[in-house]
């Protein structure tokens, strides 16, 4: 009872007038950073806390904006996702899967109308356990340490056999490939030089926003001036723009499962929205088997990761507010915003700062249902994208990707990484290999490392640590499951085909 008297306190917050403005004023600033490649959420945030103190605003409608931009971010990044095949940020990547196809079928206008629906129930359904489980699920969050997340990415790196399809070996090779770029730049520990041929542009490790423009954006170029060379057409966006009951009937229970999956994961601190879509896709794909299209414009395969990315953004609140850990980068940006207002995040903040917390929270409600609101009836808009022709197209998408790339280190080196990095990834997909799993074994690389340093660290270098606790026996149980189950599923075809064979001889 407390916590829904509280819960309304929150909303009395959130509905004002003034907070209002700044929910709507985020929530369409946020669109905008999502919609641009390269920037992604990090970035908008950080760029709105001076704007915050210029304004003088109070540290309630200062985290009501900063949440607004994060959740529009979110939801700006499918856009491009869907329509041009470049993630927003690494969090979309799963969305390209399935989107950018169900795109070049004719049916970007329901992708993307069903993106924000499935974006919207993810968030909504963890904005709810927020309010019911934040105290509990921060505790449980405790109980992972670093040998338990390096168990964690291993399931998930594991989990890239989900997305392979008919391609294992290929999979492997580019995960592999991703793991191998994520080792590049000085170590930590050591302060040597790895993989860097003398060159201290790359000192610091090979940027992300660099990486995944080139795989994504600057192949996608070369793809879209050799359509114009050979005189195809561009993508067309034809028929209905929105999605119908009967197809939100079919993704429900995906919707359902993804939000639980996400908001858990998302409140895991460091685990972040790029983890919870590639399990919440590689898990569904499995769960469909057979009769999946995965790959190629399965309503399930979009519904997933969008819906697991929208919960995971509110549940990376949890630990943030109740035990002043970042749940992801973009938290960090938050909690730093706090202490900037004298406010400590951590155990006490539920009691000493209720109206900055609840008032949070319900505004993770109203925003939620602004972009909703927001975004579906400007479906129209977002797929006239497609109409442009691609001689039109490619130098945009030339103009934005070099201005998101710059942005990081001001250096002409890390245009010309893109661009060989680009040719790379256009060789690829002409040999057709698979570019996400590239990606994700990059990010989930470093996270590998440094979760593993610091267990060996924490126990003077015995390898027991990475099996000791339960979650962890538990996780690894999981992983030797996902190993084993396709090698029993190859015995079994092989098994099926030996009497066949002697039949067929006779």
């Amino acid at each position: 009872m407390d916590t829904l008297n509280f819960l309304m306190q929150g909303f009395g917050v959130a509905l004002t007038p003034t907070n209002l403005l700044i929910a709507l004023i985020g929530t369409l600033i946020g669109t905008v950073v999502g919609l641009l490649p390269g920037l992604g959420p990090i970035n908008g945030v950080a760029l709105l806390i001076p704007v915050a103190f210029a304004f003088g605003l109070p540290p309630e409608s200062a985290l009501i904006l900063l949440s607004a931009v994060y959740l529009g971010c979110e939801y700006g990044g499918r856009i491009s996702s869907i329509l041009l095949n470049i993630p927003g940020e690494a969090a979309t990547l799963m969305t390209c899967l399935d989107g950018y196809p169900m795109a070049r079928q004719g049916l970007a206008g329901v992708a993307l109308s069903l993106s924000a629906w499935s974006s919207f129930l993810g968030a909504f359904i963890a904005t709810l356990g927020m309010v019911l489980f934040a105290p509990l699920l921060a505790k449980w969050a405790i109980a992972f340490g670093p040998a338990e997340y390096f168990a964690l990415m291993v399931l998930a790196i594991v989990s890239l056999a989900g997305m392979a399809g008919d391609k294992p070996m290929k999979t492997l090779v580019v995960a592999l490939l991703g793991l191998f770029l994520s080792c590049v730049g000085i170590d930590a520990n050591s302060g040597v030089y790895r993989f860097t041929f003398d060159s201290i542009h790359v000192a610091d490790g090979i940027q992300f926003v660099v990486l995944v423009l080139g795989l994504f954006s600057v192949s996608e170029i070369l793809l879209l001036l050799e359509k114009t060379h050979h005189g195809h057409q561009a993508v067309q966006a034809t028929g209905r723009m929105l999605f119908n009951f009967n197809e939100a009937r079919w993704v429900l229970m995906v919707n359902l499962r993804c939000s639980l999956s996400g908001f858990i994961i998302g409140v895991l601190p460091g685990a972040g929205g790029t983890l919870a879509s590639a399990l919440a896709y590689s898990t569904e794909k499995r769960l469909a088997g057979a009769d999946g299209q995965f790959g190629k414009g399965d309503l399930r395969g979009l519904a997933a990761p969008e819906t697991a990315i929208g919960a995971s953004c509110c549940g990376n609140m949890v630990p943030m507010l109740t035990l002043g850990v970042p749940g992801s980068g973009t938290t960090a940006v938050m909690l730093g915003a706090l202490t900037l207002y004298n406010i400590t995040p951590g155990p006490l903040l539920f009691q000493n700062e209720p109206k900055l917390v609840w008032g949070l929270i319900a505004s993770l409600f109203v925003a939620n249902l602004m972009l909703l609101v927001l975004n579906v009836p400007m479906v129209k808009v977002f797929t006239r994208l497609l109409a442009a022709p691609n001689w039109a197209l490619a130098p945009a998408i030339v103009i934005i990707t070099g201005i998101g790339v710059y942005a990081v280190h001001a250096t002409t080196f890390d245009l010309l990484l893109m661009v060989a990095v680009g040719i790379l990834g256009y060789l690829l997909r002409k040999l057709d290999f698979p570019l996400s799993p590239l990606l994700l074994g990059f990010i989930l690389g470093g996270h590998m490392e440094d979760n593993l340093r610091r267990a060996l660290s924490i126990s003077s270098g015995e390898l027991e640590i990475l099996w000791k606790s339960g979650i962890s026996q538990g996780t690894w149980a999981l992983i030797a499951l996902m190993l084993v189950l396709p090698l029993l599923r190859l015995w079994r075809r092989r098994a099926a085909r030996r009497p066949a064979e002697p039949a067929a001889l006779a």
